[in-house]
């Protein structure tokens, strides 16, 4: 290696470097090795590290990077999204993020959404699910809210960060044919994590005549007695707020997200990424809109939701309450609640902040 020329790339590389960062997708500059067709050669090159490779007529002109800058040559390399190594179901203090690990002591984890104000305080609150936050009904006001949550060895009283502010009731309905269930205190949560619930058989089914599959799911006949069940009555949001003890502890920003700056409308097809406790940062997109669902609260118990939105899989067990943000904005667009090994459902945010009378 000539230290002449790494001198000379050194150089070129602290004139240019601000401008380069500046440009879309680029997200480091470095020296190194000029690679052809994937393989290393004895060249020393100024290295532009971007997200993704893409072709010329994909960028703009600002963009592009140029086959020289200051005398140097240029060497475009694909590494990817970078990220901090953090665990979501850490202890986060004394600067608490949203996407990490949360929950009502009773219940084992879930994922703190995003801090909100109230629209008639203006105090912060943390938003998450019902099931989350208020263990299904089953909560007090008051009661405590650990981080990271039990599951993730959060324990009181050293880790509990907030109070149990306020919920919306979820109503559920019996799956032997009893008619509309009130709340009980049948378990939502197994060992090792918030459940993210499964979606029912008409949900499936559509996604496999999307994806082309010609598998479907089929019902098992019901009994006379569950086809005359009452009547079910739809829920609009699986949703719960909670009151910091210190608010200085907590952050408005989402790990590898950033802080959103208002909300968007879902659409058919609209990119999105989210941050969980349990699978960390996932992208997919909006695949049906205007969804009623049927969604399983553990045995034998369900609840209907309406007005939701599908998505493709991005989540597991844990993911429950977080934030679901446009891909390429920091537009907060819903609040993850429910899903499967095929499908990720969520609210859309504006249900959410309305119902729950809270703003971002």
């Amino acid at each position: 290696m000539s230290m002449d020329i790494f001198r000379q790339l050194l150089e070129a590389q602290r004139i240019s470097q601000a401008d380069l960062l500046r440009r879309r997708g680029v997200v480091g500059v470095a020296i190194g090795y000029r690679n052809y067709k994937e393989q290393a050669t004895d060249q020393l090159a100024m290295s532009v590290l971007v997200e993704q490779k893409k072709p010329v007529e994909a960028l703009s002109a600002d963009d592009l990077i140029p086959p020289d800058v200051n005398g140097a040559r240029t060497d475009v390399v694909e590494v990817g999204r970078l990220e901090a190594f953090t665990n979501p179901r850490d202890r986060f203090r004394p600067n608490i993020p949203a996407g990490v690990s949360i929950g009502h002591y009773m219940v084992t984890a879930g994922t703190l959404g995003a801090i909100v104000m109230d629209r008639s305080t203006g105090e912060p609150l943390i938003l998450s699910n019902n099931h989350v936050l208020a263990n299904s009904n089953e909560a007090e006001i008051g009661d405590a809210i650990l981080q990271p949550g039990p599951t993730d060895h959060g324990a009181r009283p050293d880790d509990v960060v907030a109070k149990l502010h306020r919920f919306e009731m979820l109503r559920f309905y019996s799956d032997s044919g009893s008619g509309p269930a009130p709340p009980t205190r049948t378990p939502l949560f197994p060992p090792g994590g918030c459940d993210v619930a499964e979606l029912f058989v008409s949900v499936g089914n559509a996604l496999s005549k999307i994806s082309g599959s010609s598998k479907r799911l089929t019902t098992v006949q019901a009994p006379k007695a569950q086809v005359e069940r009452g009547p079910i009555y739809a829920n609009r949001v699986d949703a719960a707020l909670a009151r910091p003890v210190n608010p200085m502890l907590f952050q408005q920003s989402i790990v590898n997200i950033g802080r959103p700056n208002g909300a968007r409308l879902a659409q058919l097809g609209m990119n999105i990424r989210k941050q969980g406790r349990t699978t960390g940062y996932t992208e997919g997109h909006v695949t049906l809109m205007n969804a009623t669902v049927d969604v399983s609260y553990g045995e034998n118990l369900q609840a209907r939701f309406a007005g939701q939105v599908i998505a493709t899989p991005m989540s597991q067990g844990g993911d429950s309450g977080a934030l679901i943000v446009e891909r390429d904005s920091l537009k907060a667009v819903g609040l993850l609640f429910a899903g499967s090994r095929r499908a990720t459902i969520f609210t859309p945010i504006q249900t959410v902040l309305d119902v729950m009378e809270v703003d971002l």
